[in-house]
């Protein structure tokens, strides 16, 4: 009978031991992540959209939306963390696995992609903010409003009248084109932190390319971000990190736009997008938030890799789901060329770089 008793506490000595190490364990992790500011920031901008989603459609419904569209969710796990990461957006990932995977119509898959953007890539948004990362604010504000007339363009007068396969094409050829001349580039530069100058030039620059990524945000819901990342970095010498922080909030600003434009004047967010919609905001809150964070942690060169294998798996998909004919091989030649052109012209005028030669302000 003694032995017993003696054993009985032993063993419970053991479980409390290891309750006490267990404990331990996940108070240090918990204080040590909670320690810093940004995420309790991110963490409590999550529980809010949490709360916000369990009470406007009601804890019953949001999780059986959740099930039922569970594709969408899953598919925005990864295109969160792409969207808050990098400067192709969550739209680059939403957009070709809705519309060649999951055979949605380009144009809801375009509507979806700019919603959840709108909550994704502004929660990525408020944790670069926190973290106190680097981004150039001036950029932001000119090429913003440049979206504002750029996406109502692409979106009323544009989507409608051009094929669905065009549009999808001619967005990877876009961006293949960027990955093979910041490819090159990356071999040869070294990266500033800033815009040398801010005159009037520079805020027109600012306007023109934001009013690009606008019309193609507004026939894609995405690339804004890509093409403001493609002039910072060709165009001014930016660094990839800060460019891809800015291309981050500069795309938040567009896909708030182009929801409301889609809610209140077209009138196309219709329920099946509103059901994507609200299974997936509950990741991307807090997805988009890691990938921002994953981007301050990561090397300049480790970025522009990921970067460029995001594009060449846009570009395999597309050859191999896309079914292509003559209109739409010429028609991505077009653009093939033409951005191609673009880029290596803003590649070739290093305008910044040779004004700035003797300021020492670069990215090591």
């Amino acid at each position: 009978m003694l032995e017993k008793k003696q054993a009985r506490r032993i063993t419970k000595g053991k479980i409390n031991s290891q309750s006490q190490l267990t404990y331990n364990f996940f108070y240090l992790v918990a204080n040590t992540l909670f320690s810093r500011h940004f995420i309790r920031v991110s963490v409590l901008a999550a529980i809010t959209v949490w709360t916000v989603w369990l009470i406007t459609t009601g804890p019953s419904r949001a999780f059986s939306n959740l099930m039922a569209n569970w594709e969408a969710a899953v598919t925005m796990v990864f295109g969160s963390i792409v969207a808050g990461g990098t400067s192709m957006g969550g739209g680059a990932v939403a957009f070709p696995v809705f519309t060649k995977v999951l055979h949605v119509s380009p144009h809801d898959a375009k509507v979806f992609s700019l919603a959840i953007q709108s909550v994704g890539m502004s929660a990525a948004s408020v944790t670069i903010v926190a973290m106190g990362t680097k981004v150039e604010w001036r950029f932001i504000r000119w090429a913003s409003l440049g979206g504002v007339f750029g996406i109502i363009l692409g979106s009323v007068f544009l989507a409608p009248v051009l094929p669905s396969d065009v549009i999808k094409i001619s967005f990877t050829t876009m961006v293949s084109s960027f990955a093979v001349v910041l490819f090159a580039l990356n071999q040869t530069r070294r990266p500033k932190l800033a815009i040398s100058f801010w005159r009037n030039r520079e805020r027109v620059i600012s306007l023109v390319a934001g009013f690009w990524g606008g019309i193609v945000s507004g026939l894609v819901g995405s690339g804004m971000d890509i093409f403001g990342f493609s002039v910072l970095v060709l165009l001014f010498g930016m660094c990839e990190k800060i460019s891809t922080s800015t291309s981050v909030i500069l795309m938040a600003v567009n896909a708030m736009a182009g929801l409301i434009l889609h809610k209140y004047f077209i009138g196309d967010f219709v329920e099946s997008i509103l059901d994507y919609w609200l299974a997936a905001v509950p990741v991307v809150v807090v997805g988009a938030p890691i990938g921002a964070i994953l981007c301050s942690l990561l090397k300049r060169k480790t970025i522009v890799r990921i970067l460029i294998g995001l594009i060449s798996i846009e570009l395999v998909s597309s050859l191999l789901l896309i079914p292509l004919n003559a209109t739409l091989i010429y028609s991505s030649l077009f653009v093939f060329v033409l951005f191609s052109a673009i880029y290596y012209w803003m590649y070739q005028a290093k305008v910044y770089i040779q004004k700035d030669k003797y300021n020492s302000n670069y990215w090591h």
